[in-house]
């Protein structure tokens, strides 16, 4: 299934895509699953072989239970999207059972705490560890009551260590791009302590693995938390780096539960990630890409596919790293295989994954808006025509994607050939020569040719809520 959805949407060997052929063999996939599940959720290995336990007892039950946690369909049975999971680097404490937390206790009876690097990776200079690590501590700092210090010598709560392979703690490390790091909760002793696999390459940038990312997230753990279900938190368990390191809601508020909150006057927020079936959900953007359609909100897609009934969450940035996040309107261009994406007066556009070169480019000198026009609200693309309709506030402009110009006349007020649908539009796509226009919590179901609403339904009806 997820072979198809791929064929049609994604050409790529990149490790966010999904495979089109499962490249490993049978064994080695039960191979994978046997030591993630042992690993992260608490499999007993009692010697005997996974095949023969793979429709019945603990197995099953193991991989429900990540099933769950990762949001993906519960079935008991390893299939594309599980495996894709669970070949993820990721954070080495478990999902599961955290070892991490000494008994008795949830967080450090102190709130002014210091730590100490005990030794630095060759592969970023000392400067820029430090500055990686001290940023991670200011990123908890500021939404708790928690300070820290950097010291040089023991004793120190937290000392943070880069070591290889075994070393000595009951978690070894297994070579690189798996457990990128591990921390241990509040307490004496390991309490606290970081461990980043020196088999892995650290950077400061977009390449793997960003030591600022990992670390501001096993920094969680030595406060106290165990790994999160939400996909835009920073404790989430698998490594995923947008360029912005940020806490989200989750986060600050299981950091708030063990601490109590920030003694800043203003309390700090972070963003929320979206639920595909909130009532009150609204889209930034959406668009079709080769018979798909993609609905954004902040940082963030939802995929939808007649060919796979779960909706798809997940980051922009893992499709499109250089794309920024609230994004204000996309379409797609289907006869150039094209989508370009708008926010304020830029816009960037893509063949599939792939970022076409030379963007962003300013919307002025590619389709002849006047200075005036600040942003677009929605876009959306007519096949036939080779008509693309652009709204902004009560207006709307045509642009003949042929001639490469704006069509004479323009803008027109959205009411006038649109009637019904409002003054303001927040999104808009194509599907099968009908418009499906979004304002808020609602969305119209419009035909062209017509100009008739035909259908008003929720935002959020296509995800089978």
């Amino acid at each position: 299934m997820h072979s198809l959805v791929l064929l049609l949407l994604l050409y790529t060997t990149g490790a966010w895509a999904f495979p089109v052929t499962l490249a490993d063999t049978e064994e080695e996939d039960m191979e994978i699953v046997q030591k993630y599940l042992e690993n992260y959720y608490i499999l007993k290995n009692d010697g005997e072989q996974i095949e023969r336990q793979r429709n019945r007892g603990p197995v099953t039950e193991k991989l429900k239970e990540m099933q769950k946690f990762f949001g993906l369909k519960v079935t008991g049975k390893w299939d594309a999207e599980t495996l894709r999971i669970m070949k993820q680097p990721r954070c080495g404490v478990p999902d599961v059972a955290s070892y991490q937390l000494t008994p008795g206790t949830s967080g450090w009876k102190h709130t002014h705490l210091t730590y100490r690097i005990e030794n630095y990776t060759p592969d970023m200079p000392r400067a820029d560890v430090d500055h990686a690590i001290e940023k991670a501590f200011e990123l908890w700092s500021k939404v708790s009551p928690l300070t820290f210090t950097k010291v040089f010598q023991d004793p120190a709560d937290i000392i943070l260590s880069f070591v290889w392979g075994d070393h000595r703690d009951n978690s070894p490390f297994y070579g690189p791009d798996g457990d990128l790091a591990h921390a241990f909760g509040p307490g004496p002793g390991l309490g606290g302590d970081v461990h980043f696999d020196e088999e892995e390459t650290w950077t400061n940038n977009f390449k793997n693995y960003n030591l600022y990312r990992v670390a501001a997230h096993e920094l969680g753990h030595s406060l106290g938390l165990s790994h999160s279900t939400d996909i835009g938190a920073l404790m989430y368990p698998t490594y995923i780096f947008s360029g912005n390191v940020q806490l989200s809601q989750d986060d600050i508020n299981g950091i708030q539960a063990l601490y109590g909150p920030s003694k800043n006057p203003n309390q700090p927020t972070g963003p929320q990630t979206p639920k595909p079936c909130d009532s009150k959900l609204t889209f930034d953007a959406i668009t079709t890409i080769r018979g798909e359609i993609m609905f954004f909100k902040d940082r963030f897609y939802m995929r939808k596919s007649d060919y796979y009934p779960e909706v798809e969450l997940n980051f922009i940035s893992t499709f499109w790293p250089s794309l920024p996040s609230g994004l204000q309107a996309a379409y797609e261009v289907a006869h150039r295989d094209e989508i370009r994406f708008f926010k304020g007066n830029k816009y960037w556009a893509a063949q599939g994954q792939e970022m076409l070169y030379g963007y962003p480019k300013d919307i002025y000198r590619a389709f002849g808006f006047p200075i005036t026009v600040k942003n677009i609200d929605a876009a959306v693309s007519d096949e036939e025509t080779g008509k693309t309709y652009f709204f902004v506030a009560d207006k709307y402009w045509r642009y003949d994607e042929y001639k490469q110009s704006m069509d004479r006349g323009y803008p027109k007020m959205i009411q006038d050939d649109f009637p019904g649908i409002g003054g303001k539009v927040d999104a808009v796509f194509n599907r099968k020569g009908f418009f499906y226009f979004f304002h808020g919590t609602r969305q119209y179901k419009f035909d062209p040719k017509t100009k008739r609403i035909l259908s008003l339904q929720k935002s959020n009806s296509w995800f089978n809520c």
